[in-house]
């Protein structure tokens, strides 16, 4: 057992500042089993909350993770693409050759993600949501503008209720990538009240950003920036949506 003497050195050498507010945060998660750790063995106590309680939660720990995915990417980069395929190998299923036509988009290889896509969308299969959404994009990033428009258009006339605000926000990019501006600024400005999520807000921003409307932009991805922080987000594709409106907003400086 540590000596009071100890503990009174401990707590000495630790800034009151930094068990104020670690006390203060346990009150607020209802963690009050950390208070008498953190008095009693202020800095052990301190680091074990911080770790366990803080650390999780916070944007050093999500860059570490980001990391770390980042370096396994880098020594073996085609590791879930090949696992993918070994389960289409294994089971040539439509949810294995769907998720394989994921992985293909996250790869850059759209034409095989639209084939793949294609033979699944057959049979049974031939009229599920969830294939044509993901058809759609596949064809998008792919330069197939027209099919993808038609399964756009199929999915607001057969799906209406299908992720609304999604498949308006695939609208969006298809009139942007045909360098139909305007219509393309409208749909953005219909997608916005109704999505969930930073994405059509931020490729909103880009594209007022890329027409020269750079007051605008700065407003647009100004709002992403402090909603980010206000709210703490957690999620990697939510973040690096806020990270990209943090870096337009300062070239736009």
């Amino acid at each position: 057992m540590l000596s009071p003497a100890f503990r009174s050195a401990s707590l000495a050498s630790l800034p009151s500042s930094v068990i104020l507010v670690l006390s203060v945060m346990s009150c607020e998660c209802s963690f009050f089993p950390a208070l008498s750790v953190i008095f009693s063995f202020p800095v052990a106590g301190c680091l074990i909350y911080y770790f366990v309680e803080v650390f999780p939660n916070s944007r050093e720990h999500r860059s570490a993770r980001k990391a770390v995915q980042g370096i396994a990417r880098t020594l073996e980069p085609d590791a879930e693409l090949k696992r993918r395929m070994e389960e289409v190998e294994v089971c040539g299923s439509v949810d294995n050759k769907s998720r394989l036509a994921e992985e293909c988009i996250r790869a850059g290889m759209f034409d095989d993600a639209v084939r793949l896509y294609s033979s699944c969308i057959t049979g049974v299969h031939a009229n599920e949501p969830d294939l044509l959404f993901g058809m759609a994009g596949a064809c998008l990033y792919d330069g197939q503008l027209d099919r993808a428009q038609d399964i756009v258009d199929r999915l607001q006339r057969d799906h209406a209720s299908f992720k609304p605000a999604q498949v308006q926000l695939l609208q969006a990019r298809i009139l942007e990538a045909r360098g139909a501006t305007d219509a393309a600024l409208e749909a953005y400005e219909k997608t916005l009240p109704a999505f969930v999520g930073l994405e059509a807000r931020c490729r909103y921003g880009l594209l007022l950003q890329q027409l020269g409307h750079v007051t605008q932009a700065n407003f647009v991805f100004r709002e992403i920036v402090t909603y980010a922080k206000r709210t703490r987000i957690s999620h990697d594709s939510e973040q690096e949506w806020a990270d990209l409106a943090r870096r337009s907003m300062d070239r736009n400086a």
